[in-house]
């Protein structure tokens, strides 16, 4: 008996009576998923269905498609045995799981409910991209072993489909247990482009869906000259849900056992990590004797841990902190800090924040403390910070509550509270090194500080303890005249007070045999005698600025000219409030700081007197969306005393180019014509002669496959605040895309000036009776003096990610403490689903200046 139909759906009962009942129950002409609620029915659509009596089956033919407890078999023809219970589905048949995976093959062998069954010649593609085949596969409830199964993440060539896929594990037995969340491996070989180059007698993985599971990493392997060889194997234990914990054991050849353990936890609002390594040291002798190294210090280790909260939609808190043994042991055992690869700025900070934002508000309070990372830098003279406030609202004014007045009212308010044990004194003109170890910056004050004519000392830090309180507020409008004029008023008030009380028991350990240590008590020199006291002011200002933007039109676009005038009337300020600088001692004038009504960094120092600020920029606006700017302008003290040319205890202000009446010329000139390259130069030029005192050169270039950045600097000396001879550099970063998953890429920085080369590096030391004579390069080393450089070739594509990278950075040498280029190449694989393995290893370092003794002669 048969029944045929162009389109027909039958609904059946689950079980042995599906396809019977279906030849007799429903019929429709379209074909749909089963409504809601139907999940236990069958429901089956097909051309044609044939029941055989004798055999007691029923077959469906032609397009079938069985929709059973959300999922989906399709083949061009289904048989169901009812004296078996079983479903042979043929001819490209398809098995569609509940999780979107699909399951191809010649031949599925089910029982009725799809759980169990064999087939043949399978498939597996699943959500995650990932593919298991088999010629043949056995599926036992939430198992399926894949018999000399394959896996792979990798998707196969769409112009050569048997082309081997990038990599792939193969196995004489893949049990995929659906219920552990497990992959396992019987007698598997690890094959890329389908040659076999690992073999493992058992391995197995999480399953590809799983994010967390508990299990052994991929293992690390380093190698470095200190260290020796070393490999360690993390293992990954999910505790819970919401943390888990890493460890990650490491044996080193030379030094022994070193371990990192690092635990993570998660909230609904935030979480936190606590990340510890730790060793005892098997040779000490490998690392530099003190103060250039560790020396003979045998347990040494770090404790991090950073976490933040979120307390409600604006408030956050949270916490970034690292304990070290040493200061040398992040990179004496290649822990990666982006603040060790600076050779003259290192160091770990620690902080504890509260945090808050508004609409239009702002809130922060944070504590720091420093952990220095550099031999040439004295502990004592980091100060603590307990704490930094800052607090900024804005808010309109309604012109109807004030007669009119309207505009923008601004609150700022800073508190700073500091210690430090002793006061942080530097040498200027010329810069003078201890004679015992050439690490640190020594001084005598041998006239009246902090006058840089009559003393060779900067004090950049203060000795003791130091209080700073500014509040301000400050109003302002904008206005447009009739003839289109900008005009911008504006008032202000500032208040400031400030708290000193300085140590003068600490003393500055110079270890220089012909000058005697300063005291912490020396720093009363800068203070223009005064005693600890408290210092306060009030500085009340106002000015107007005024723009006038003029649009030209012309057939290559629109062109903005727009001349600026601002003037600042404060008045004339008889004495510094305080001439202790902590935090503005950064001071950068250029295009940016022109129009600022104070162009110091920080609170405490200010700008005072009546000033005037003018210039103007043009804006070339192109129909492609590019554009070209130009900016130029000039700062002038018309009344009162320049703040700039008034020192403070670290000269700031001074060779900045506002410390004349008529301050130097700064420009700026952007040009991107397109988003293929773009081009942004600044600077600051003498007033005088046009010579450029400081420039900077910005410059992008995307000209696919090549992609490129380059930065230039070149910044004058500036003696009168330690500066002492031109600093100059260039740094270039690129990447070319040989194919679409084949690349270079590579970085360089050149010290244009010498500055690692001059004597400020490379006196002549004594090291351990080892006479290391370091000859002054300065003016005869390559202008193209290579500081940093790192190179690499890569593949990557969906599945797998090669990179080859070498990097040679300025560091201190491990087993001597002295200027080296220290050279690593790094070799990293990642497997997508399997895991990442690195391998690090370290090719040597030379010393930067060649000289008597070499790293060879000295003692390790």
């Amino acid at each position: 008996m048969a029944l045929t139909s162009s389109s027909r759906r039958l609904s059946l009962l689950a079980g042995a009576l599906a396809l019977v009942e279906a030849a007799f129950a429903t019929h429709s002409a379209a074909a749909a998923p089963p409504a809601a609620g139907a999940e236990a029915r069958m429901v089956v659509e097909a051309k044609e269905l044939v029941y055989d009596e004798k055999k007691n089956t029923v077959t469906a033919r032609g397009a079938v498609q069985i929709y059973y407890k959300g999922r989906l078999l399709e083949a061009d023809r289904v048989t169901y045995d009812r004296n078996t219970s079983r479903v042979f589905a043929e001819g490209h048949a398809t098995l569609t799981e509940t999780d979107g995976s699909i399951a191809r093959a010649e031949r599925f062998d089910f029982t009725d409910d799809f759980k169990n069954g064999f087939i043949e010649s399978l498939q597996v593609d699943t959500v995650n991209n990932t593919h298991f085949t088999s010629p043949r596969a056995e599926r036992t409830g939430e198992t399926t072993t894949f018999e000399m199964g394959t896996y792979t993440a990798c998707e196969a060539c769409r112009n050569d489909p048997a082309k081997p896929r990038t990599w792939s594990v193969r196995a004489k037995r893949i049990i995929h247990d659906n219920v552990e969340k497990m992959v396992y491996y019987e007698d598997a070989s690890f094959e890329l482009l389908g040659v076999p180059v690992a073999y493992v007698p058992f391995w197995s993985s999480p399953d590809p869906s799983v994010k967390r599971k508990s299990g052994f990493l991929s293992p690390v392997f380093i190698y470095r000259q200190q260290l020796g060889a070393g490999v360690g194997v993390p293992y990954f234990w999910a505790i819970a849900p919401d943390y888990d914990l890493t460890v990650t054991p490491i044996y080193f050849s030379r030094q022994g056992p070193f371990v990192t353990a690092e635990f993570r936890q998660r909230f609904d609002n935030g979480g936190y990590t606590i990340r510890g390594q730790g060793t005892h040291v098997g040779d000490t002798g490998a690392f530099a004797q003190a103060p250039l190294g560790a020396g003979n210090k045998q347990w040494r280790g770090a404790l991090q841990s950073f976490g933040e909260f979120w307390l409600n939609d604006r408030w956050r808190a949270g916490w970034d902190i690292t304990a070290l043994s040493d200061r040398y042991f992040l990179q004496d055992y290649q822990q990666y800090n982006y603040l060790l690869q600076n050779y003259f700025f290192r160091e770990a900070s620690s902080t504890i924040y509260l945090t808050g934002q508004g609409p239009r508000s702002y809130f922060d309070m944070r504590g720091y403390y420093f952990q220095l990372l550099s031999p040439n830098d004295v502990q004592a003279q980091q100060p603590v910070v307990h704490p930094v406030i800052d607090y900024n609202r804005v808010f309109d004014i309604d012109p109807a509550a004030t007669v009119g007045v309207g505009g923008q009212v601004e609150l700022d308010a800073n508190v700073t509270s500091t210690s430090a044990n002793v006061a942080n004194f530097e040498s200027i003109q010329p810069r003078t090194l201890d004679r015992i170890y050439s690490l640190y910056n020594v001084c005598q004050i041998y006239g009246r500080a902090p006058d840089p004519a009559q003393s060779g000392c900067l004090l950049r830090g203060v000795g003791g303890d130091y209080q700073h309180a500014t509040i301000s507020g400050a109003w302002k409008r904008k206005i447009i005249d009739p003839v289109g004029g900008v005009w911008t008023p504006f008032a202000f008030a500032r208040f400031v007070g400030s708290y000193l009380d300085y140590d003068r028991q600490g003393l500055f350990p110079i270890y220089n045999q012909s000058l005697s240590a300063i005291p912490n008590a020396a720093q009363g020199q800068f203070f223009n005698g005064a005693d600890n006291r408290f210092r306060g002011q009030a500085l009340p200002g106002f000015g107007a600025e005024w723009r006038y933007p003029i649009l030209a039109r012309s057939f290559i676009g629109d062109i903005v000219f727009e001349p600026i005038a601002q003037v600042i009337a404060r008045p004339n300020e008889t004495s510094i409030p305080s001439l202790v600088n902590i935090d503005a001692q950064s001071l950068v004038f250029d295009d940016s700081t022109l129009f600022e009504w104070s162009k110091f960094s920080g609170y405490d120092r200010f700008e005072t007197g009546t000033r005037l600020n003018y210039g103007g920029q043009a804006t070339l606006s192109l129909s492609n969306g590019g554009f070209i700017n130009a900016m130029i302008g000039q700062s002038r003290q018309i009344a009162g005393a320049n703040s700039y040319a008034q020192a403070d205890a670290a000269n700031v202000g001074l060779d900045s180019g506002l410390d004349s009446r008529a301050s130097d010329i700064v420009g700026r000139f952007a040009f991107a014509p397109s988003s293929v390259i773009s081009l942004v130069a600044k600077g600051r030029f003498d007033k005088g002669n046009l010579r450029a005192r400081r420039l900077d050169v910005f410059a992008t270039m995307n000209l696919d496959p090549i992609s490129l950045q380059l930065q230039y600097a070149n910044y004058a000396s500036q003696p009168a605040i330690g500066f002492d001879v031109r600093r100059q550099g260039l740094s270039a970063t690129g990447k070319y895309d040989i194919t679409k998953n084949y690349f270079l890429m590579g970085t360089v920085t050149f010290d244009m000036s010498r500055y690692l080369y001059n004597s400020l590096t490379n006196p002549t030391t004594t090291y351990y009776g080892t006479t290391l004579t370091g000859s002054n390069l300065t003016g005869t080393a390559p202008l193209f003096s290579v500081a940093t450089l790192g190179g690499g070739i890569g593949y990557q594509d969906e599945c797998t990610t090669l990179s080859i990278n070498y990097s040679q950075i300025y560091q201190p040498q491990s087993y001597t403490g002295l200027p080296a280029r220290n050279q690593t190449v790094m070799v990293t694989l990642q497997l997508r689903t399997l895991g990442e393995a690195k391998f690090n290893y370290g090719v040597g370092s030379m010393l930067v200046n060649d000289g008597v003794g070499t790293a060879a002669a000295l003692p390790r």
